[in-house]
């Protein structure tokens, strides 16, 4: 038997080791602590016998030490960083705008205006469209001030279900096909119509789901052409919600057909209008989002072809939180709620 020493100033101690380098040999003994190893030597091939010591606490660490501490610490750095990559590159385009054929819904107040406004600005060709013709004949005229090449509007209430087609149509007809298609248009419940009954549900379901479903299945081949770009303005609504399911199914579907069609789902917060923030006074505690950089938002993801916007980003982890922890998410909703307000209502 021989012990490994540290001798001459030729041994060294690195973690759980010992190691002692005399001569020709090398010997290596890993993770210190009692009992032996067989080592062989490189020189004579003749198998040694090493006895182990224990490491004193104030050993020098190895910097081999802890190779599964080191592995977690760069997989989460890569991840960080990946993450990082993820959300600043930003590779928007203003030019890929222009000339572009646009048909935006709800463009006659809130986001929907600010839209319309961002298009004009970068050259876009606009079909716009909402309830009111008084509003879009204004936002039209702001349009054309702006340096919009060609802009035309039509009313249509979408709770008719012959309107989503008469509009797309429309608009092919002005601009002879589509590179974007822009949902953006929202209803509450009608005047003198009672919350949750049915055909309470039944407008909503048709403003806020089915002309979404119709507008699309219209403009879809068009689209498809031009390999053109679906941009829809979602929420926290529950109407909104299902929204989510259709689109998602209709993604995996475009993706299978190998049909070069880019959904864009946007989930925004409260909108930037008055009539908005009158609806929910003392419902709601979320803060309205700015107009302006919102529609930023939504035009960057659709002209960057990206899956998804959420604009304020707190909205993003609320539909990460969705599927996976029920609790927590409610918790969330509870905190932008005055949830004594929001049951009366």
């Amino acid at each position: 038997m021989e012990r490994a020493e540290k001798g001459g100033g030729r041994g060294s101690r690195c973690g759980g080791s010992w190691s002692h380098r005399g001569g020709l040999d090398r010997w290596w003994l890993w993770r210190g602590g009692r009992g032996s190893k067989a080592v062989a030597s490189p020189n004579t091939h003749q198998t040694r016998w090493l006895w182990a010591r224990p490491v004193p606490a104030t050993s020098v660490p190895c910097p081999s030490a802890g190779p599964q501490r080191t592995m977690k610490v760069l997989l989460l750095t890569g991840l960080g960083a990946l993450f990082f990559a993820y959300y600043w590159d930003d590779n928007f385009d203003p030019a890929s705008l222009q000339g572009a054929r646009v048909l935006l819904t709800g463009a006659s107040a809130g986001v929907g205006e600010e839209l319309a406004y961002h298009y004009a600005r970068l050259g876009s060709h606009l079909v716009l469209t909402a309830h009111t013709e008084a509003l879009l004949q204004k936002v039209v005229g702001n349009c054309r001030k702006l340096g919009a090449p060609k802009v035309f509007y039509i009313a249509a209430d979408m709770a008719s279900p012959e309107a989503p087609e008469s509009v797309v149509q429309f608009a092919l007809d002005k601009l002879g096909g589509l590179d974007y298609l822009v949902l953006n248009h929202i209803g509450g419940v009608p005047a003198g119509t009672r919350a949750r009954t049915p055909q309470a549900t039944r407008w909503l379901m048709q403003v806020n789901f089915l002309s979404y479903v119709q507008l699309t299945s219209r403009a879809l081949p068009s689209l498809t052409d031009s390999k053109g770009s679906l941009v829809v303005v979602s929420s926290l609504l529950a109407a909104k919600f299902a929204l989510d399911s259709f689109f998602g199914s209709l993604r995996r579907e475009l993706d299978v057909q190998d049909v070069n069609v880019a959904i864009t789902m946007c989930v925004l917060g409260l909108r930037d209008r008055a009539s908005a923030a009158e609806a929910v006074r003392g419902v709601t505690r979320v803060k309205a989002a700015p107009g302006p950089k919102a529609a930023l938002a939504v035009i960057r993801g659709g002209a960057t072809r990206a899956a998804g916007v959420f604009y304020p980003w707190r909205f993003h982890l609320l539909c990460l939180l969705r599927r996976w922890l029920p609790r927590p998410r409610a918790w969330f909703i509870r905190q932008d709620l005055n949830v004594t307000a929001a049951a009366a209502a």
